[in-house]
């Protein structure tokens, strides 16, 4: 489960670098619901009521409608440049939709398997969440290059001063501070603290 989650986590993040925009991101892992009711029915012989599969063909069409337009934009933008440049930038983005799928499917799995482990051994969700979320850090060093470089460029951003207590910091640190703080009251909530 464990190398479920980081692979989930990488793949959703290294797809923003293959030509995939943020809003399509964002509603792209909102299918989570079609991949989890798909892989439900295929692996654990699921069945749902007609106004689940109703509102599920509704978001897949939704998401449809995204991917579509979406592909339309990377065409009208590449079509701007020459051809080979053009068919690059389609292909980056077809490879982005792939890891995102994968991601998604793989993410549904994931929750399929955390069910059945569940079911197994009873429900200890404090142990899933630390487990899912501390063993996977060793892997990050693999990351490390990366994670350094953008380091270097959230310091290189724009200087922003921090109300109330008047410190100047790079915006892009600023951003990251505010998630995580904003993230924590959810995440006491998760573990019961």
């Amino acid at each position: 489960m464990v190398a479920m989650f980081f692979t989930v986590s990488v793949v959703n993040n290294y797809a923003l670098n293959l030509n995939i925009a943020m809003p399509l991101h964002m509603i792209f892992r909102s299918g989570s619901l079609i991949a989890s009711m798909a892989l439900g029915i295929s692996i654990l012989n699921k069945r749902y009521t007609v106004s689940k599969y109703i509102s599920i063909a509704l978001v897949s069409l939704g998401i449809f409608t995204c991917t579509f337009m979406s592909a339309k934009e990377v065409s009208s933008v590449s079509s701007t440049s020459e051809d080979e440049e053009s068919v690059s930038a389609f292909f980056w983005w077809l490879l982005g939709i792939a890891a995102l799928t994968f991601a998604l499917l793989m993410s549904a799995r994931m929750g399929i398997f955390q069910e059945t482990l569940y079911k197994k051994f009873g429900k200890h969700s404090k142990e899933a969440l630390f487990y899912n979320h501390a063993l996977p850090l060793p892997g990050f060093l693999l990351l490390a290059p990366d994670i350094y470089r953008h380091g270097l460029l959230f310091s290189q951003s724009k200087p922003f001063q921090v109300p109330v207590i008047g410190l100047s910091v790079p915006i892009m640190w600023f951003y990251l501070m505010m998630n995580v703080i904003t993230q924590y009251p959810f995440w006491k909530m998760s573990v019961g603290w």
